[in-house]
């Protein structure tokens, strides 16, 4: 870092820059930030000129807002036109059975959607983040609403990111990103990475964003963001600015109500002119007869008759844990054409599980079971369980609990975990063949380790065996190639695993093990291994959920194309897409930088044939569909993250994920899945679809 004097009389941060292109000196010179942090009074001038680190919200509407909200449809306008062409004319029993019938409209409407916001704004859980910051020298514990651009912020494991920061060390940290840039797997980050100014946030190696969380590692940032100018807090703006896509029903409406409209004017023109030209009538007369027949011919009964039969199905839907926040959503979900769906937390369970495992004899495994719990088992190729007695696999399983920082145990019933999402994983695997780690760690306690670091690209423990020390060493299987003794016929094979497993979207790990003649001292600063034995490789990967396959099938039978679209690596993406059955080869895959690269002629013709959109931004999903859209299609469109809010504002139907899904994507949704269910879409779909015909030969000419 670097020492100068704080001035308060000069602004107390530049402008928006393109952090990530720059060197970490170069951004301190920039914020002014001493080596010792802000002092406290540096810190209170600045948070009064950038306002509080909150991200902009809006209160939830009350009822009398949702109650206008129902009147704001052409239908209704037509109706409302009609009520007061029947109060000049005098007929009060008209106009009062208008009246009658709009109020009912919006009583009825009114009251489904306050139900459902009050069930949406439950699912939102009030999250207060702790930051550490560096003042005056001192390391404080302040609330995350206090900091201020400028700030030196400490990370460690298990935190939250309170704010946009340029990181200025890096010790093996990883942070979990998903729901900001739809990366399934931890981030590795690295403060001396400078990268091109147009470089997207997932591709930011030296920036951490607010809202991520720390997934292991350590280091520290400066902020360079608070609030509303941070990437969520553009983009939650960006959103509220935005015009909201109109589901299929209020598109009908609205083209029905142009074309009775214009066929009663017309009709009432002509009959006037008719009865005037030809019969002599009277102007005035013919004025209040062509008004008479207008009111007549406006169906009074049409919104109320489609509201209740909306209400009625949205509460069977709630059923199903779909919470409809605008009733039109409902008929929305039955007509859709199409679902671009993200993939991380909707498609798949957003939880890192070993998929695969290869043996050191040359056995290859599967694993059963998706997510953290150790529910599954360990089989061979051909379907058969793994025998319980195989000393490879039981190797395997025991470096996996030994060199391992995570916990997952049973409380009050229930599986709960904390740590590293890769170490999770192995506890999971180790728990479905049969390996406990506090069983193992009393019979073979540790006593030393080596904790991951980029540069050494593995970890090692080190643990007490009679009068020798066991070693447990996981990490990059390049890295762990190096400190086995693999014979020249060994080699081939378990590179050939390794890149076979990686090609198919898996993150692939190596574990071996090795031991010390003596017992180690825990002063001893323990020196990287050597000569170790290969135990074996293991895949993994953020599985799908499991009823998401078959619901996928449903849709395809029923004529709904299904693609995915994911801020996620191409191959990863591809992988998943393949076992749904949306993609089978490469080619199928498109990539964020080329929709960047080519214009709207191209966008078109892309989304005609493209399956998967990989490294997408989310001004790229917005864009992705819009030409979804004038291609014809009603689009759905699925998401949990704020990456996928601007997208899910702009769809015909937006569906958010309501356990795990951000408050950003939940207010920009029209449909809420409180059990963050895909199939519960397609339930949705189906109970919609029966109504769908009758809505539109109700609302369409």
């Amino acid at each position: 870092m670097i020492a100068k004097v704080v001035k308060q009389a000069r602004p107390a941060w530049p402008a928006a820059k393109d952090w990530h292109a720059l060197s970490s000196q170069a951004t301190l010179e920039l914020l002014d930030v001493p080596e010792t942090g802000l002092t406290r009074a540096e810190a209170a001038v600045r948070l009064e000129r950038a306002g509080r680190n909150l991200l902009p919200t809006k209160p939830p509407p009350g009822m009398l807002e949702i109650g206008l909200r129902q009147l704001k449809s052409p239908l209704i306008y037509v109706l409302l036109a009609a009520a007061v062409a029947a109060l000049l004319l005098g007929d009060f029993s008209d106009a009062g059975f208008i009246g009658v019938v709009l109020a009912l409209n919006s009583v009825v409407g009114g009251w489904q959607e306050w139900r459902a916001e009050r069930q949406s704004q439950s699912l939102q859980q009030l999250l207060r983040i702790r930051a550490t910051v560096l003042r005056d020298g001192e390391s404080l514990d302040i609330d995350a609403a206090e900091v201020v651009p400028g700030d030196v912020v400490a990370l460690e494991s298990g935190q939250r990111v309170a704010a946009d920061l340029r990181l200025l060390d890096a010790h093996g940290l990883e942070l979990e990103e998903a729901l900001l840039t739809g990366e399934s797997l931890p981030v590795l980050k690295d403060a001396a990475w400078i990268g091109a100014p147009d470089a997207g946030p997932a591709d930011c190696r030296n920036m951490s964003f607010a809202g991520s969380a720390v997934a292991r590692g350590r280091g520290h940032g400066v902020v360079v963001a608070t609030g509303a100018a941070t990437v969520v807090g553009r983009l939650a703006i960006s959103i509220t600015a935005a015009d909201a896509g109109k589901p299929p029903l209020v598109e009908r409406m609205e083209r029905f109500s142009r074309v009775i409209a214009i066929a009663v004017l017309s009709a009432a023109t002509f009959i006037g002119a008719v009865a005037v030209l030809v019969h002599d009538a009277s102007v005035a007369t013919m004025f209040m007869f062509g008004v008479a027949l207008a009111v007549s011919a406006i169906p009074e009964g049409l919104p109320v008759a489609i509201t209740i039969a909306l209400a009625i199905a949205a509460r069977r839907m709630a059923g199903r844990g779909a919470i409809v926040r605008r009733l039109p959503a409902v008929e929305g979900l039955g007509s859709c054409t199409l679902i671009a769906s993200d993939k991380t937390g909707t498609l798949t369970c957003n939880e890192l599980t070993v998929r695969e495992v290869f043996l050191a004899d040359g056995t290859r495994g599967t694993v059963t079971g998706a997510g953290y719990e150790p529910e599954g088992q360990i089989e061979q190729m051909t379907g058969e369980p793994m025998a319980a007695g195989n000393g490879d696999l039981q190797r395997l399983l025991e470096i996996a609990v030994a060199c391992n920082e995570g916990d997952l145990h049973r409380h009050n019933g229930a599986w709960v975990w904390r740590g590293d999402p890769t170490d999770i994983a192995l506890l999971a695997l180790a728990g479905k063949g049969g390996v406990d780690r506090e069983t193992f760690l009393v019979q073979r306690p540790a006593v030393n380790g080596i904790p991951f670091e980029p540069e050494h690209r593995f970890a090692a423990t080190f643990h007490a065996e009679g009068d020798i020390t066991w070693i447990a060493v996981k990490g990059a299987p390049e890295r762990l190639f190096e400190m086995c003794d693999l014979n020249a016929g060994q080699r081939p094979a378990v590179q050939s695993a390794a890149v076979d497993m990686a090609s198919r979207g898996q993150r692939v790990l190596a574990l071996a093990s090795g031991c010390l003649p003596r017992v180690m001292d825990p002063a001893e600063v323990p020196a990287a291994p050597a000569n170790l034995q290969f135990a074996g490789l293991v895949g993994l990967i953020d599985p799908l959920r499991p009823e998401v396959p078959a619901a996928v099938r449903r849709c395809n039978d029923a004529g709904i194309r299904v693609i995915m679209v994911t801020g996620d690596h191409p191959v990863t993406a591809l992988a998943i897409a393949r076992e749904l059955g949306i993609a089978s080869h490469a080619g199928d895959v498109v990539h964020g930088p080329d929709l960047r690269a080519g214009d709207a002629a191209h966008l078109r013709q892309t989304v005609e044939s493209g399956r998967v959109y990989a490294r997408v931004t989310p001004d790229q999903k917005l864009s992705i569909v819009k030409a979804l859209q004038q291609a014809g299609h009603f689009v759905a469109v699925t998401g949990d993250g704020v990456n996928d809010a601007p997208a899910l504002r702009h769809a015909n139907i937006g569906v958010a994920m309501g356990r795990s899904g951000t408050d950003v994507a939940r207010d920009a949704s029209d449909v809420v899945l409180s059990d963050d269910n895909f199939a519960t879409i397609v339930a949705g779909v189906e109970k919609a679809a029966l109504r769908t015909r009758t809505y539109a030969m109700s609302c369409t000419c």
